[in-house]
Formats: structure tokens, sequence, C-alpha cells
């Protein structure tokens, strides 16, 4: 059993910080920005900038807290996760489960803040945000399960701005957020091959522990592919310019990219292929998006 370790309070925040790598809120962000601009024509309002900020700031932080207290155990178990702060006995589950509160109060909050529609739909949102951590305990579609919640960021910064989602003219972020779905899935794949002895040991549900290496290499590279051509269809839809085709073809490269950095035989670049290459994706599907708006 860990060894409990006293921190003022402000260590205490720091320390949670870290265990829920809150610098990678930048990898999230765009999601949302690419919905609240293409659903502004590329003026959204200070007001909706700010708390369509705050809500995906507080979304992601509440949804890796409860990740973090919901597999803690499981963590403990895993050697690439033994050391994280709550199994050093950094942080204690409780408190981080506190913290994973208060971002869901901030998330209602915000909510509240943007228009009546957002409000009434962030309830699902907290049900997907606190129950996608335990979907791999009995499916291995997990992964696509984890990708429609953090496509939840672009539809709900669109309906922020529209207060709209089943009009004709709402297709675009449709397609946007089937994007962003298959994307995050087919890079969770990936990222679960690190873990594929343990998860079948634990007898959790993973696609990579059910079906092993190469075919959750193939079924990553099919999804990734699915997603390149839901962002194509989405900028068709609106109309978007052709900087946005121009990062299209970006995307493209890095998707090609991700994939050259993990092989069947050698998937110790992972770390590479999901933090940094993930990043320049959601940065340049990002800046695709706003040239495409702004310059038409």
């Amino acid at each position: 059993m860990a060894v409990r370790i006293e921190f003022a309070p402000i260590q205490k925040f720091k320390v949670f910080l870290d265990l829920i790598r809150f610098e990678h809120t930048i990898f999230a962000l765009p999601f949302a920005y690419s919905g609240m601009i293409l659903a502004a024509q590329g003026h959204p309002t200070l007001k909706q900038f700010l708390w369509i900020t705050v809500a995906m700031a507080s979304a992601r932080t509440a949804a890796m807290a409860f990740n973090r207290y919901a597999d803690r155990k499981l963590d403990a178990r895993n050697p690439r996760t033994a050391r994280r702060p709550i199994q050093l006995g950094l942080i204690s589950p409780a408190l981080v489960l506190l913290y994973g509160l208060v971002s869901l109060g901030l998330l209602a909050l915000a909510a509240f803040q943007l228009n009546p529609l957002v409000f009434k739909l962030w309830p699902g949102a907290f049900a997907m945000l606190a129950l996608y951590s335990y979907t791999k305990r009995f499916t291995w579609t997990c992964h696509y399960f984890l990708g429609a919640t953090d496509a939840l960021a672009p539809m709900g910064a669109w309906a922020a701005v529209t207060a709209s989602l089943t009009a004709p003219e709402d297709l675009p972020i449709w397609l946007l957020s089937a994007g962003v779905m298959v994307w995050i899935a087919g890079f969770d794949v990936l990222y679960a091959l690190q873990d594929i002895e343990v998860d079948r040991k634990e007898g959790l549900r993973s696609i990579p522990a059910r079906f092993g290496v190469r075919p959750s290499l193939w079924i990553s590279r099919v999804s990734h592919g699915a997603a390149v051509a839901f962002f194509a269809s989405a900028g068709f839809s609106a109309g978007l310019g052709f900087l946005f085709w121009i990062g299209m073809a970006a995307v493209c490269g890095l998707f090609v990219w991700q994939h050259r950095l993990v092989k069947p035989d050698d998937i110790s670049r992972i770390d590479v292929a999901f933090f940094n290459v993930n990043s320049y994706i959601s940065l340049t599907l990002f800046a695709a998006i706003l040239g495409g708006i702004y310059l038409n």
C-alpha cells in the first residue's frame, strides 16, 4: 500500500495537475475552438470564447480526474502507471474525486452562461465523461466511446454559438464531430498497445487485447482514414476556402507520420505518436478551418 505524503493545498493542486497532465489541455482546446469558429463564421463573441474555453478545460479536467479515480487500483497493478501520484500516495483518491466534482461544477456554470440548449445537454456530457473509464471493463469498443466523448467538444461549442444541432445547416458539425470521434478512437487504439498484456491479465477489453498488435494497427489506420474523410466532408459542406485543403494535406501527412512511428515489432515511440503528433494534428486542423473561413 502506498504511503500517504502530506502537502500544502497549493502543492496538492500542483500534484493533481501533474496527475491529469493538464498541459495537454492545449491538445483538446482546438476541438472546441474549431466548432466555435465554424458556427460563428470566424467571429465568436468574447463571452462565447471565454465560456467555451472554461467548459472545455473543466470538462477535460473532470474526465481525467474521474478516469484516474476509477482506474486507481488497476493503475497500481500496471508497471507503466504504478508510479502515478495516487499510487505513490502523493494525493488521495478522495481529493482527486473532489477536484473532478469541482470541475464538473465549472462545466455546469459555463453551460448555463452559454445558452439554454447547452445547459440542457450538459448532464448527458457528464454521464459520458464519468462512464467512459468503465467501458473497457465490458467492451472492446471502449476506444470509440472515448472518441464520442471527446467529440462532444466541437459539437458543444457549435451549440453554444448557434443554439441548434438539428437544423440542415448543422451538418458540418456532425461531420467534424464524427471525424474527431474516429480520430481519437484510432490513436487510443495505438496507445492501448502498451497495455496489451496487462489488459489481458486483468480481463479488460481493448482492441489490442482482443485482436492483437497487427490487426489493431490496421483498425487504427482505417479509423484515421475515416477521420480524414469526415474532416474533408465537413470542410466541403461548410464551404471552406483553399487554405483548408492545404491544411488537410498537412493533416494527412501527420497521420502518415504517426503510423510510421509505431510498428508491429516496435512500439517504443508511442508517446511521440500519441502526445506530439496528435497535438500537431489538432493545431493544424484548427488552423486549416480558421484559414478556410477567413480566406474563403
